[in-house]
């Protein structure tokens, strides 16, 4: 059980922080002299690769590296409460107990001025969750941006790959997913199929949560971005508690995450689908391609609530980029600029969106000026 009293905890930067080398504690202060719940905690630490401070009462300055105002998350057991009731107040307390019938331990949190009052073993996922938060630095989650195709070859992927080159020129923390197995791979589409790294079918065994640090780092960097792409094998399907595990890791670091989704909706792509900010729907500008985007725009847009249109040319007689998105009743993303990389993936040239004053280079860095200034930033 675990029960939200007041507020939530002090949010971190989110970019490289988390542990001695963002200068910052890398796990919670704990309060007890309770041995069998002191075990726990511990455990529970270990769990989300934390390292704890412990102390039996109100830590000064001399007690250790950290003190009761600077550890970024504090757990007091419930036998340790009497004796904090005169610390300063601060956020991020966690008062932990075992009895679930004691209905004094909310007092004892009221008086403690806690955030949450946790009953164990009922609050242990959720508190793995919470320390391993505080381990990884986590600040406000990334931009997710989802792209798919009205029709086959409507230039998705390359769109997509461009969006993910683009933010990471421009310094933000980047990730790239292949959300299709059947697609080819996207590290294909940036020269990287050999890159050293980890694929999908490595992570098709995940569950809960992900530390989204070791994701990063397990997967290729291509083009100063993070590639997870489909490998080569048999694989062509990751559980659905998989996938929302990985997307979820991935946007607690940060900056942006850009998935190249399929045109079709299966439980996987439900699970990338729900996790979106803002999904791009690449429509070529000819009668037929709107009628297929329709029926697209209307499976992604039972799960995604902001979809938009990306008209690519050349235009049909008739046909203009807000005309496409008049028909598909969506609102207008812009007009993706033509280049022949967005038609055709061709070897030995540089990837999508590389050419930083060309097109669609252009096109990618006005798209994500706005979304950034209607979301606020990034972390």
């Amino acid at each position: 059980m675990a029960g939200n009293i007041t507020h939530d905890p002090p949010p971190a930067d989110g970019r490289r922080q988390g542990g001695p080398d963002g200068g910052r504690q890398s796990g919670p202060l704990i309060v007890t002299e309770d041995g069998e719940l002191l075990d726990d905690l511990l455990r529970l630490c270990a769990a989300a690769g934390a390292t704890p401070e412990v102390h039996h009462s109100v830590p000064t300055a001399a007690d250790g590296r950290v003190g009761w105002e600077s550890a970024p998350l504090v757990l007091v057991g419930d036998d340790a409460a009497r004796r904090l009731r005169g610390a300063v107040r601060r956020r991020g307390v966690v008062l932990v107990g075992r009895d679930q019938d004691d209905s004094g331990v909310w007092r004892r949190a009221v008086e403690i001025g806690a955030d949450h009052v946790l009953m164990l073993p009922d609050g242990e996922q959720w508190l793995v969750d919470r320390i391993a938060d505080v381990a990884e630095g986590v600040g406000r989650p990334a931009l997710t941006v989802g792209v798919i195709g009205g029709r086959g070859g409507a230039g998705a992927s390359t769109l997509a790959c461009a969006l993910a080159v683009t933010s990471a020129r421009e310094g933000l923390r980047s990730l790239l997913v292949d959300a299709d197995p059947l697609g080819g791979g996207l590290d294909v589409l940036l020269g990287g199929e050999t890159a050293e790294g980890l694929r999908w079918p490595a992570f098709a065994a995940s569950r809960g949560r992900v530390g989204g640090g070791a994701l990063e780092e397990s997967l290729p960097e291509l083009h100063s971005l993070r590639v997870l792409s489909w490998d080569r094998g048999d694989c062509v399907a990751v559980p659905p508690q998989a996938v929302r595990a990985v997307l979820a890791a991935a946007r607690r670091r940060g900056g942006t995450v850009v998935v190249d989704l399929p045109r079709r909706i299966d439980d996987g792509v439900a699970e990338m689908l729900a996790q979106l900010d803002v999904g791009l729907l690449v429509v070529p500008a000819e009668l037929r391609a709107v009628a297929a985007a329709g029926r697209v725009a209307s499976a992604v847009g039972m799960v995604l609530r902001d979809l938009r249109v990306a008209v690519r040319g050349p235009y049909a007689p008739g046909l203009d980029d807000r005309e496409v998105a008049s028909l598909l009743g969506l609102p207008l993303a812009g007009e993706v600029p033509v280049e022949s990389g967005l038609l055709r993936a061709t070897e030995g040239r540089q990837p999508p969106g590389a050419a930083s004053r060309a097109p669609l280079a252009r096109f990618c860095r006005q798209f994500w000026e706005r979304a950034l200034a209607e979301t606020g930033g990034v972390a």
